[in-house]
């Protein structure tokens, strides 16, 4: 997968990709996601002059990673600007995937839609005609975890009122529950 994404041969990439599948017990969620921190630290990086990647073995070597993907991609995620990690958590309180008008009423911030193309450029969200989806499952786990769970079920009646408000305000419930019920 590294020698892939890198579009090297095996044969370059092979001490690195023995490190990172050391690091990442060779999940590839896992993988893809070490590979964008390392390039984002500037430990691995592309080289004009040699026009390839180029990595700092030495320091990826020694660069810490917790054991679970999970804590992994929560650490992460707290890197991000506030507004894009609420983006994050609205979506994620709607399933693994929502129509942007649909998230773009329930959200807070009236900027959330530029907040998850923030994400979508970070590659947590992929963004499908008008639809936004998370990239992985262990994503949108991680995007919820980052609220506490007192605050969650707080946001979560919130929502479940607003939903129901839209049910009973609409004279075509039909149309409003294909809305609220899809899977």
């Amino acid at each position: 997968m590294v020698s892939e994404t890198l579009c090297l041969s095996p044969r370059l990439t092979r001490t690195l990709s023995n490190v990172i599948y050391h690091k990442t017990k060779g999940n590839q969620l896992f993988v893809s996601r070490l590979l964008r921190a390392l390039n984002k630290e500037g430990l691995l990086r592309p080289s004009l002059s040699r026009r390839r990647w180029e990595w700092n073995m030495k320091k990826i070597k020694s660069r810490g990673l917790p054991d679970d993907v999970a804590i992994f991609l929560t650490d992460s995620l707290r890197e991000l600007p506030d507004k894009v990690q609420s983006a994050l958590f609205v979506l994620s309180c709607f399933g693994a995937s929502s129509e942007s008008a649909f998230v773009e009423s329930q959200g807070l911030d009236r900027n959330i839609l530029e907040n998850l193309e923030i994400a979508v450029a970070e590659g947590l969200v992929d963004k499908i005609d008008d639809q936004y989806r998370f990239a992985h499952d262990r994503i949108q786990e991680a995007a919820y975890n980052t609220t506490p769970a007192q605050k969650r079920s707080v946001v979560h009646f919130k929502y479940g009122l607003e939903l129901s408000s839209l049910l009973l305000g609409d004279e075509d419930t039909s149309a409003s529950a294909s809305v609220l019920f899809t899977a």
